[in-house]
């Protein structure tokens, strides 16, 4: 069995390194750096999860991460001003859930997933 990581491409990972870090509450993991000296990838962490972020292009698929209360969750990452594009929501499936905007450009999704 592999491990499989979600991978959030950023044309600036180092604002999307601090947003999940400073704003989210991500541990960096481990940072590599370019020859100039920027983020070119990092590998973060929150509890037993890790992601990736890595210079490119942003887009693909959405990244979804289980909270336990997403309102609350929403009010901080809106008061940080991250862009929000779904505001807290009853889902049909069962789950709440809000929608934002990384500074890269990247959508992602908090919620209580509970099929």
């Amino acid at each position: 069995m592999r491990t499989i990581y979600a991978l959030a491409r950023s044309e600036d990972p180092g604002a999307t390194v601090d947003w999940l870090v400073n704003v989210i509450g991500f541990s960096a993991h481990s940072v590599a750096k370019g020859d100039d000296g920027q983020i070119s990838h990092a590998e973060l962490v929150l509890g037993d999860d890790m992601i990736m972020v890595g210079q490119g292009r942003p887009g693909g698929p959405g990244i979804y991460i289980a909270v336990d209360d997403p309102d609350a969750h929403h009010d901080r990452v809106a008061a940080a001003g991250t862009e929000i594009t779904l505001k807290p929501t009853d889902q049909p499936y069962g789950s709440r859930e809000y929608a934002c905007k990384d500074p890269g450009g990247n959508d992602w999704y908090f919620g209580t997933y509970r099929p």
